[in-house]
This record gives C-alpha cells, structure tokens and sequence, in this order.
C-alpha cells in the first residue's frame, strides 16, 4: 500500500504545499500487516498493531479512522485536536478489546507522528510530534538525521538509566517490549513536542520494522539521494528494510513542508535539494515514569 501525493493547506495568508510519501508492506516473514498510516494534511502518523495480541489490525485501522473522524482535512487543527484525537483513538481500541475463557485479549497499536497545528496566542504555526510506543518521528536536515521522539521500551529505560549501552538494546532479550500503547490503558499518555514551522522542513515517519533493519547512517544517505524509486522516498526506504531481512512489517511517511524561507536559509548546505534545517523543538512534554502501563510486545 502507498500513497503519495502534495495537498494544499489553508493558511491565514495564502496557502502551503506539503509533499508526501507513504508506503507500507507486510515485509518477508509476516502473513498480516498489522501497520496503518495516516498522509493528508493535517496530519501524517504511522501506527503499528501489536503482534502476538488481539486484532493489532484492526487497532491501527481505528486509530486512522478516528484522526480522520477528529481532524478536519486541508488546513492547520489545533493541539488540542490532536490531543482529543489520540484520547478518543485509545478508547476506540479498547473498545475492540474481547472478554473470553483465558481473560481479555488487549488489542493495541503505537501511535506517532506529526501534525500541522496553530498554537494560539499569536504563536504561529508550529509540527506537532507525538508518540506512545516505540514506532519513530525523526527530523533530517539535508545533513543530519534526528531522532524527535523517545522511544516507550523497556531497553529505551534501561539505556536512560545507563545500564546498558545503546548498541547493546538492539541485541537485548526484551527489545520488542513497550511500555505505553494505544488502547493499554483506561488513560494514554503521549508525548508532545511543539516545533515552529519555518521555511523547508522534513520529517520520516516510521514503524519499528524499518529502524530495526536500516541503521540512521543508511536512512540519511537515502534521504540525501535522487530517488527514482516509484514509490518516492517511502519506497526506497521500505525496500532497503525488505533488502535487511524484513522481519516486521514496515511503513514509512516522509513528509515536506515549505511555510516560507527563513532569512538566515543558506542554499549551500543543503545535501539534497529543497531541504533544510528543522528548528530545535520548543515546548516539550518529557517522557515520564510511565506508572503500572503493562508491557506489551510490539
């Protein structure tokens, strides 16, 4: 499945292009593709339905029809949209959950992505990224590929509590555990960050199975190169996953966004044409403790 595509957002001034690139595939070892994703303006977001639990399929699909249902198409929403949208999404997936002979068998998805929001105030337009789970928002500047959301793993704490070393979590016996997830609890608890849209911005999307396969040095160098892949840049990614094994199934939403050249732009450090730098996030909601969430294998 892909989709790839530009939409035209409604700004108080004029109008923007946004620029996607979707593709998702069941990879080389699975017989469902329990991903879903999300690419129309507002919003872009990748959920991953939890394997090995009830319906993960179907959890991701109402996660999407939720922000469709939540999130009006074509023109900036508003951070509590959003909000609203991953709170109803997680009682829409507990809803799916079923009563049987052997306890409730939880249906669940990670949730993560960005949308275009206005933050009031006179603040400006600014991308929401948000996430629970261990799906991925990374941000890539012609040059340098970040990663904006923090992983809800059980190794991503070990690694936080300098226990074990980040090349080590990859080898980790409990890798594929999460600590949040939509529809795990009666409340979620997303991370947010708030970063100012400014001039030409790029964001990969992503669930596990591609940052699993594909380490950050071979996805940068995708990002920097001349795709002629038929699916865009999503595909050449996606490919690359299938190329490392494909052992999960894989999606990926590259975004671009161009709300104006900043001032200071320079045209000659960009390593792929018509992108540049993203702003450091400006408002962040930590990652916390967590609390008694359940952990639950991706």
């Amino acid at each position: 499945m892909s989709a790839d595509g530009e939409d035209i957002v409604a700004l108080p001034r004029g109008s923007a292009v946004i620029a996607h690139s979707a593709q998702s595939d069941v990879g080389r070892v699975r017989s469902v593709n329990e991903d879903s994703f999300l690419a129309e303006a507002p919003v872009f977001l990748v959920a991953d339905g939890m394997g090995g639990h009830a319906r993960g399929d179907a959890a991701s699909r109402t996660v999407v029809d939720t922000f469709r249902r939540h999130i009006e198409a074509g023109r900036p929403t508003s951070p509590e949209q959003v909000l609203d949208a991953i709170h109803s999404s997680n009682e829409a997936v507990r809803a799916l959950s079923d009563e049987g002979e052997e306890g409730t068998a939880v249906a669940g998805t990670t949730l993560t992505g960005v949308a275009l929001v206005d933050a009031g105030h006179g603040d400006g337009l600014h991308w929401m990224v948000f996430n629970i789970g261990d799906s991925r928002v990374y941000s890539w500047d012609g040059r340098t590929l970040d990663q904006l959301s923090v992983d809800h793993s059980a190794v991503q704490e070990l690694v936080d509590a300098g226990l074990i070393r980040p090349e080590e979590a990859e080898r980790h016996p409990d890798r594929n555990v999460i600590t949040r997830a939509i529809g795990a609890d009666e409340v979620v608890d997303p991370d947010v960050w708030l970063i100012p849209a400014l001039g030409r911005q790029v964001f990969l999307i992503c669930s596990d199975g591609l940052s699993r396969e594909v380490d950050d040095e071979r996805l940068a160098h995708i990002l920097a190169g001349a795709t002629s892949h038929a699916a865009g840049l999503a595909g050449e990614l996606v490919e690359a996953a299938l190329d490392h094994g494909g052992r999960d199934n894989v999606t990926v939403v590259v975004v671009e966004s161009d709300l104006g050249q900043r001032e200071d732009d320079d045209e000659t450090t960009r390593d792929r044409p018509g992108s540049s730098g993203s702003p450091a996030p400006e408002d962040t909601t930590p990652r916390g403790s967590g609390g008694d969430r359940g952990d639950l294998p991706a």
